[in-house]
């Protein structure tokens, strides 16, 4: 059921979304070089490896580490990458993870790859069984702020309350979240 959800909300947003998604790669493109998207190694349910589509934020010089772990990351950002980010607009190409079925629309935020830390604890707590998403009970409960561990409790939450009434509240709280700006770093 969670992916027949996921994939007909997937359709109507790219059907909704499918002219600003179009001005947002152009914008991307012309305030900065560098490609349009940028693809990052994630890791995926049972700690599998896949790439990860964002509209470019930063420059595409940046360090591959979480922008959390960057001393400066402003000085990273392209013209538009705060507006891109704070919107969560950039995260919209990942859309084509949910239709190729390494994401969900809900479920703990995947990885990068080398959060050795963030994965050794979903794997110990068995939170790698589930698929990422593009948001999650974590995302809406304090998303860039919140440490590892805290992160990672809050994800074991919604493995055990997983339903798809809960992952309809969850979208619904992110979209409130986004549209305040909540819990944004940058």
């Amino acid at each position: 059921m969670k992916r027949i959800f996921d994939l007909a909300l997937a359709v109507l947003l790219v059907l909704l979304l499918l002219l600003p998604l179009a001005l947002l790669a152009v914008a991307v493109g012309f305030t900065s070089p560098g490609p349009i998207l940028y693809w990052s190694d994630r890791v995926g349910r049972d700690n599998t490896l896949f790439k990860m589509p964002k509209f470019r934020s930063m420059d595409s010089r940046t360090p591959a580490v979480a922008s959390h772990l960057l001393i400066n990351p402003e000085v990273y950002l392209t013209p538009i990458g705060s507006f891109l980010r704070k919107s969560s607009l950039d995260e919209l190409p990942q859309l084509w993870n949910i239709f190729k079925g390494e994401m969900s629309f809900v479920g703990p935020r995947p990885a990068l790859f080398n959060q050795y830390d963030l994965i050794e604890l979903r794997t110990h707590y068995g939170v790698h069984t589930l698929l990422p998403g593009l948001t999650g009970w974590a995302q809406i409960n304090g998303r860039d702020e919140l440490p590892i561990p805290q992160k990672v409790a809050l994800d074991r939450e919604y493995l055990k309350k997983r339903s798809l009434l809960f992952d309809v509240k969850i979208i619904i709280l992110t979209v409130l979240k986004v549209i305040k700006r909540d819990n944004v770093a940058h």
